[in-house]
C-alpha cells in the first residue's frame, strides 16, 4: 500500500497550482488557527477496503491470494478569501471559485491512472462539500481502485 500512496501523491504533485500534497491524518481539524499546510492543498489516504479471497498459489506469498477494492479520499482544500456575489469584482470572483479549477486538474490527473503493479484505473466514485466556519473551502472527493493478487 505505501507505494500505491506514493504513486498516488507524486501524480497529485505535478498538478502545479497545488502547494501541499500529503497524506491526511486531520491537518484541517487539529491546529485551529495555525494549520500545518499551504493553501491550496490536496490531503489524502485510503478510507476503506474489503478483501476477497481469489484462490491460492503455492510460488507466491502468501499463497492464499486475495483482491482488495479499496476507496481513496481526497480532500481538497483552500483558504476562500474573496466572493462570488454577483456584484463582485471579476478578478474577485474568479478567485473564488478557483478551487473547482484545482479539483478538475487533480481529477484529470487520477481518473485513469493506475497507482502500481496490480492495480486497476482510479475511478472517481463521489464528491462532496464539507461546511466549516474558519473560511477554508473543504471538498472530498473519491476514486476507487482494486488491488489484484495480494
Amino acid at each position: 500500500m505505501k507505494e500505491i500512496l506514493k504513486n498516488i501523491q507524486a501524480k497529485i504533485t505535478e498538478v502545479q497550482t497545488v502547494k501541499y500534497v500529503d497524506e491526511d491524518w486531520g491537518q484541517l481539524n487539529l491546529f485551529p488557527g495555525d494549520l500545518p499546510v499551504q493553501f491550496p492543498c490536496v490531503l489524502f489516504d485510503i478510507k476503506d477496503g474489503q478483501f476477497e479471497n481469489i484462490g491460492a498459489d503455492r510460488r507466491a506469498t502468501p499463497k492464499e491470494r486475495q483482491l482488495g477494492r479499496f476507496s481513496l479520499e481526497l480532500c481538497i482544500a483552500k483558504m476562500k478569501l474573496s466572493n462570488t456575489s454577483g456584484k463582485a469584482p471579476l478578478s474577485q470572483k474568479n478567485n473564488a471559485w478557483e478551487i473547482q479549477d484545482i479539483i478538475q486538474m487533480v481529477h484529470e490527473k487520477l481518473q485513469g491512472f493506475s497507482a502500481g503493479e496490480n492495480c486497476s484505473k482510479l475511478i472517481r466514485k463521489s464528491y462532496q462539500r464539507i461546511r466549516r466556519d474558519d473560511g477554508i473551502q473543504e471538498y472530498r472527493v473519491s476514486y476507487d481502485f482494486e488491488v489484484g493478487n495480494v
